[in-house]
């Protein structure tokens, strides 16, 4: 046995040299690796919550759920951790910039991209998005409220006919007792210039806004919550029929708004956020 690790170590010796290497790189090297892995328990942890919540957190909103499990990580080591475990998060495409066009002749542009809210119920944003089910359409209009990036109400239907704005909108005007002062962004979409989606607002007290002709930009915040839903829920899944996507689709904003944390929230989901506002405002 000895001669044997005798072989091993003249041989190994004559290779370090050959590489230009120090003997003392190898056992450097060596007691690295038989070193103990000092994260076994954060490595288990990171595992579980990533495919709970489907792939869909990076490192940056992993260090936040983790530290809500007790867990506190550099960032930077959770990306190295992640890394190595060869987990990362879907990818959203960016959204294409579009042209400066005038405004909407109906309604002037109230919120002029002032994303920001210092309440609950002061800026809401709508929008319709398109899915293509196995060559079906289905269209979904929700409204988000500024404040905490909550889906207040939305409907789902397979044709955008105004029925389906108007039902998103008196599921959202049942949220608030008061809606003075209200304002409902949208873009110029033909559903939005009806007299009715108007007739609806005002009889509340609430306000619409309009983005300029042809600038996603005016709306981007909602504009974002489809590139999110789209990349994390749709994109990359098969779906066997319509009624079940529209089932798992009710499932996703319900997840968006209780269970998916946001940096930009403290770590909160949109839910928690709200409700932790609230119960700070009545102490």
């Amino acid at each position: 046995m000895i001669i044997n690790e005798l072989r091993q170590s003249h041989a190994l010796a004559y290779l370090l040299r050959a590489a230009g290497l120090a003997r003392s790189v190898y056992y450097y090297w060596r007691k690295v690796l038989q070193r103990p892995d000092a994260y076994v328990s954060e490595r288990q942890l990171i595992h579980r919550i990533f495919h709970a919540h489907k792939g869909r957190y990076g490192y940056r909103r992993m260090t936040l759920a983790l530290r809500r499990e007790g867990c506190h990580l550099n960032h930077k080591t959770v990306q190295k951790l992640m890394i190595q475990a060869g987990l990362k998060s879907t990818v959203r495409p960016k959204r294409y910039r579009s042209f400066r066009g005038d405004e909407g002749g109906l309604a002037a542009n109230r919120l002029q991209r002032h994303f920001r809210a210092d309440r609950p119920h002061q800026k809401w944003v709508t929008d319709i998005t398109e899915f293509n089910i196995r060559g079906e359409k289905v269209f979904l209009s929700p409204v988000m409220d500024l404040y905490n990036r909550e889906i207040v109400a939305f409907s789902i239907a397979r044709t955008p006919r105004l029925p389906m704005v108007m039902a998103m909108l008196g599921k959202a005007l049942q949220q608030v007792k008061d809606a003075e002062g209200l304002v409902l962004h949208s873009d110029q979409g033909w559903q939005y210039q009806m007299p009715a989606y108007h007739a609806a607002l005002t009889a509340r007290g609430a306000e619409v806004s309009m983005s300029r002709s042809g600038n996603c930009l005016d709306n981007a915040v909602i504009e974002n919550f489809f590139g999110l839903l789209k990349s994390e829920f749709f994109h990359g899944q098969k779906f066997t029929g319509v009624e079940r996507f529209i089932r798992e689709l009710r499932a996703y904003i319900r997840y968006y708004n209780h269970d998916r944390i946001k940096a930009n929230l403290k770590g909160l989901s949109p839910v928690e956020y709200r409700i932790q506002a609230l119960g700070t405002a009545t102490t």
